[in-house]
């Protein structure tokens, strides 16, 4: 049959208008989503100038179910828009429905059913597939690249960020990506996406970043991911964490000194995959920020203000003290220097126990010793955050939960059973099975192998493989518990052991420590807490779960109690802590940045990479003052920082401060700069310019609201004079 342009024409119009009837659209301000009668992503437009972001050859499934780590595709979807319903039909046989309600600027999504659930143990929001690669947000699963961002946020606690593994954590790794193909280009031995380990040994913080190049990405999540064949992907989930289940661990860490990952019987909790949600939304890269605080406050997320201001917002990011020694002086200090956050650095590393929780830490105050709560008291009148440096829940030997009669509610790697009677000095002690009892320690390798048997607790070397499986290298009655009799069919607990010989506790006992954190806060009068040993959570294998459910309960219990905002700090930034941390002033010195070349360190540039592509303050980590600066290195510190939006804390003690024949002069230039910091008088181009490592500046105040800024030169002159101003 002959075919006329005009019949031709037609016909493509009917078979476009077919297609178009079989894709579900939904529109929120920034963003239309098209979804195929198959399930699938087809695409995902920025209303302003039509770009659609979803590749042609990789749509995403809008919602995958899997078994394991392996993933099962919708077949077939059916939208009903009266009550806003997404069908979807598997592969194997199971049908979901999926509420979708739109919202003025995200498309809220979530499981209302599966049945039959045919063995599924997670449902996948994603991998959703898009054609941006520039800047990718594996913390909170969002990509972007300068003018648009598309990103998805769990809306409950049981949707955490990346894709079903074990242990739910990302390993720590390096990839090759680099920020500007034109500035940063790759040589020709390396290609985009390439991973790397990340080197060290994981003693210090140091140790995790060996790669100084702006193309070596250090990776802080998995909720995003490069993909170099088509730009990027986002993801998130949710299990039924009521079903048994034994896990490889850890992902998390990859360091060369780590042989093999160990087996870890999951703690079964009460958490389901039906009623997990997501928002997902696309929009102007520039308003990212704005669309995530709309999100957080309308589903009932966590919402942390300080002064009125959410604690992500960048005019809240403040400078604090770490400060070291007697704290005569430490009131006057930070009233000069205008700082309302103080880490107590100087009374060293806080473990929790119920037993001692103060572990006999006191102020030194006019050379005598004073309880924390009299002197937070004085801090408090001025509006001065305090807190300690903790080990968070690294329990120690020494800790009531462990001795002399061990909690019930300890960690647990795997339980077996006696098959032997063992009076109290036996140490040929035989048990039912082998199981995971000859893998050693934990992820670091330590040696440290302990059963819990009763109230006793034992140690041993392995276990032999034939029968009767009998313990090797069995010594009784260990940290300080009783060695007692036991009988067959006794529970024998593997316990879980952190990387500093010490014990964790189960996902119950961590629900009471947090309960213990916020009244120990409360009755130290304290408003700040450094969560050193973050990753302590990470050891019972519930992944982001688990930070999510402590930080809830410890915020909620510390509100009731009367607290209002908590300043919180950690060694880490997860998708689990996002939204409870104000600031991550992790590392020190030049690791971070150095302020007398203005040069970013390794770990700095590696930090800085993945916190901001996630709207999380940068670091400079610890900035310790020395007698040696000068104001100009006090200028340049306060400008950089301001520049990149970031925080640090300043490292004071009173011999130090006191040492610098300039003190004053150094501490009226960083005044200035934080007070005009605080007044928000610089604007986004400004910033821009001033991040460049050649430029130095000088600033000085001339009313209230009022600034000059100088440009500086290389023989200390001050140019180019600029007037800043409050925003009115």
């Amino acid at each position: 049959m002959k075919t006329t342009l005009t019949s031709f024409l037609a016909l493509s119009a009917m078979c476009t208008s077919s297609l178009l009837a079989l894709d579900y659209q939904w529109q929120t301000k920034y963003m239309t989503l098209s979804v195929n009668d198959k399930g699938y992503i087809v695409k995902m437009v920025d209303k302003t100038d039509s770009v659609n972001y979803s590749p042609e050859k990789y749509q995403s499934p809008i919602m995958n179910l899997s078994q394991g780590e392996k993933y099962i595709h919708p077949t077939k979807a059916s939208y009903d828009a009266t009550t806003g319903k997404l069908t979807l039909t598997y592969e194997n046989g199971s049908v979901a429905v999926v509420k979708v309600n739109v919202k003025d600027s995200y498309i809220r999504l979530e499981l209302e059913s599966l049945a039959p659930r045919n063995g599924i143990d997670h449902i996948v929001w994603g991998p959703y597939n898009t054609t941006i690669s520039q800047t990718i947000g594996e913390i909170i699963s969002v990509v972007r690249n300068g003018k648009f961002a598309i990103g998805i946020m769990g809306l409950d606690d049981n949707t955490t960020s990346g894709p079903p593994c074990d242990g739910e954590m990302y390993q720590l790794c390096y990839i090759i990506h680099s920020p500007d193909p034109k500035k940063y280009p790759l040589p020709p031995n390396l290609k985009e996406g390439q991973r790397f380990r990340i080197g060290g040994d994981g003693i210090n913080d140091v140790a995790f970043y060996s790669h100084p190049e702006e193309y070596f990405r250090y990776l802080s999540g998995n909720g995003a991911a490069l993909e170099p064949e088509f730009g990027s992907s986002i993801v998130m989930h949710s299990r039924d964490r009521s079903v048994p289940k034994t896990i490889l661990y850890p992902k998390f860490n990859d360091f060369p000194s780590v042989k093999a990952p160990r087996h870890l019987v999951l703690e079964q909790v009460d958490e389901d995959y039906i009623g997990s949600a997501i928002a997902f939304y696309g929009c102007p890269d520039d308003k990212g920020l704005n669309v995530i605080e709309q999100i957080v406050k309308n589903e009932g997320l966590p919402y942390i203000t300080r002064d009125g201001k959410w604690i992500k917002d960048p005019s809240t990011f403040r400078t604090d003290i770490a400060w070291r020694g007697p704290h005569d002086k430490l009131l006057e200090y930070a009233l000069q220097l205008n700082i309302k956050g103080v880490q107590d650095e100087g009374l060293g590393e806080y473990y929790v126990n119920p037993a001692n929780r103060w572990a006999g830490k006191q102020v030194t105050l006019n050379g005598k010793k004073v309880p924390i709560s009299e002197y937070t008291k004085q801090l408090n009148q001025h509006g001065i955050a305090y807190g300690l440096h903790t080990l968070t829940l690294f329990l120690q030997p020494h800790c009531s939960d462990v001795a002399p009669v061990p909690s019930q509610d300890l960690c647990t790697v795997l339980t077996t059973k006696l098959t032997k009677a063992a009076g109290p000095t036996d140490t040929n002690l035989q048990v039912e099975e082998v199981s995971f009892l000859n893998e050693k320690g934990a992820w670091d390798d330590n040696h440290t192998n302990v059963l819990r048997i009763g109230t006793e607790l034992i140690t041993y070397e392995g276990v032999t493989t034939e029968k009767p499986y009998t313990l090797t290298g069995v010594k009784r009655g260990a940290y300080r518990t009783e060695a007692t009799s036991h009988w067959p069919g006794e529970e024998v607990a593997k316990l879980q052991i952190n990387c500093y010989h010490g014990f964790v506790p189960n996902l119950k006992l961590q629900d009471q420590y947090a309960d213990y954190y916020a009244k120990w806060l409360i009755d130290g009068g304290m408003n700040y807490i450094d969560f050193d040993g973050f990753e302590s959570f990470t050891y019972q294998g519930h992944g982001q779960y688990s930070f999510k459910r402590f930080l809830r309960q410890l915020f909620d219990k510390y509100h009731k109690m009367g607290g209002s905002y908590l300043r919180v700090m950690g060694s880490c930034v997860f998708e689990g802590n996002w939204h409870y941390m104000s600031v991550c002033n992790v590392g020190g010195g030049n690791h971070m940045f150095n302020p007398v070349t203005n040069k970013w360190g390794i770990e700095g540039k590696d930090i800085r990479y993945a916190f901001t592509g996630s709207y999380f303050p940068c670091t400079f980590g610890i900035q310790n003052f020395s007698p040696s600066w000068d104001v100009q290195i006090i200028e340049n510190l306060q400008s950089k920082a301001i520049a990149w939006d970031a925080t640090y804390m300043l490292g004071l003690s009173q011999q130090a401060v006191e040492a610098n024949p300039n003190k004053d002069a150094l501490f009226k230039a960083f005044r200035t700069w934080e007070d005009a910091r605080i007044a928000n008088i610089f604007p986004r181009e400004l910033k821009l310019e001033m991040r460049k490592e050649e430029n130095r500046y000088h600033l000085e105040q001339q009313d209230a609201n009022t600034w000059t800024l100088y440009d500086v030169t290389p023989d200390n002159s001050f140019t180019n004079p600029r007037v800043l101003k409050r925003p009115q």
